[in-house]
């Protein structure tokens, strides 16, 4: 059986990363979001 979690950083980035986010209002609610939470890191 294959392992489910195969990392790949340039996939992590390009999904999930502060560019990608910033691209979509979504993605900016996101951030915000995190931004009020106190978050360490807002995105990957």
């Amino acid at each position: 059986m294959l392992p489910t979690f195969r990392p790949n950083k340039r996939k992590r980035k390009k999904t999930h990363g502060f560019r990608r986010r910033m691209k979509t209002r979504g993605g900016r609610k996101v951030l915000k979001a995190r931004k009020a939470k106190g978050r360490k890191r807002i995105a990957v």
